[in-house]
């Protein structure tokens, strides 16, 4: 009972406040189960204002699970430029081909099946679910989690382990709206319950929660260790142009276009060190400026004046805007 007042409560905030998003629209099904596959995938580590311009370019060009499966691979990348993490968008094609051959054209609704697609984990996989199909499934996002933690104030290390949170998400309830439910659950963390700030007078549910009373909205998570990597990067330059070439060595930015690349062993001493971030590693990179030209395998000269042009992963082109900006 108490946790059926608190789903009303925050649905009924929901119907009330939820922002206009692209991928809610009221579509055909099948239209919604593409949306929300696209959505998804888009959404893992990127944030929502972010993603909506990139969204409605993508299902514009590609607006179906057909078009998907057969859509330029060149052209595909293009459309994904600058959201990073590139794996999700060659994912994502596997995943509309193996709907299209497999699943007769229809977005499996069985959690198993959902996660033998690539690019479909636990967390996916339940959020496609409760989204597309109105399952009575909760998916701990990011900002699931802050309410639930926050809600209950769950501070341990033994409270906040995601077997744990799993556990206790039954207080929040389920409701026969499961796909508003969830997305409602998604909007509370992400408009009202922020990281820092939160605003609980707004919040529907603040009048239980163990972080509002105490006043303490602090919230403690588990350390990852920092992966810390470091590279010799080397730059050819043949008058204006750059050399790159198509990365078959490291797991980062596969057949991407990079400079020519070494991992280093230890440490480097150098004060000249550019620091990049990538998923969850810190990559120390030095430089090395060589005086000749290079003819290396899978190589190819870029135009720094040109760089819209190119395919490139963010992280070349910071590369090259460095190098310009330090002539």
């Amino acid at each position: 009972m108490k946790e059926q007042i608190i789903a009303n409560k925050i649905l009924n905030w929901y119907d009330i406040n939820k922002r206009v998003l692209p991928w809610r629209k009221n579509v055909s099904r099948k239209k919604k189960h593409y949306y929300t596959l696209v959505s998804e995938f888009m959404l893992q580590q990127t944030q929502v204002t972010t993603v909506i311009p990139y969204f409605n370019k993508f299902i514009k060009n590609i607006p179906d699970f057909e078009s998907l499966a057969n859509f330029d691979d060149h052209k595909l990348i293009k459309l994904w430029e600058g959201l990073g993490y590139y794996s999700r968008v060659r994912n994502l094609k596997k995943t509309a081909q193996l709907v299209i051959k497999k699943f007769n054209k229809k977005l499996p609704r069985n959690f198993l099946e959902l996660k033998s697609l690539p690019g479909i984990g636990d967390y996916t996989a339940s959020a496609i679910l409760s989204i597309a199909f109105n399952k009575p499934v909760i998916p701990l996002d990011g900002n699931i989690e802050r309410v639930l933690k926050r809600y209950l104030y769950l501070k341990k290390k033994n409270e906040i382990k995601k077997e744990n949170l799993i556990k206790r998400k039954k207080i929040f309830g389920y409701s026969n709206r499961a796909s508003d439910y969830t997305q409602a659950l998604m909007e509370l963390g992400a408009l009202i319950c922020k990281p820092k700030k939160p605003y609980c007078e707004q919040c529907p549910i603040s009048n239980k929660c163990i972080a509002f009373k105490k006043k303490d909205f602090l919230l403690v998570k588990i350390k990852k260790k920092n992966n810390e990597r470091f590279f010799l990067l080397k730059v050819y330059k043949d008058k204006s142009k750059y050399l790159l070439i198509k990365n078959k060595k490291f797991n980062f930015l596969k057949n991407f276009s990079i400079f020519p690349m070494q991992e280093l062993l230890k440490p480097i001493k150098s004060s000249q060190v550019l620091n990049f971030k990538m998923s969850n590693m810190n990559m120390r990179i030095k430089i090395e400026r060589k005086n000749h030209r290079a003819s290396l395998p899978a190589s190819h000269w870029i135009d720094p004046k040109n760089l819209t042009n190119y395919t490139l992963p963010t992280f070349t082109k910071k590369i090259v805007r460095y190098l310009e900006s330090s002539k």
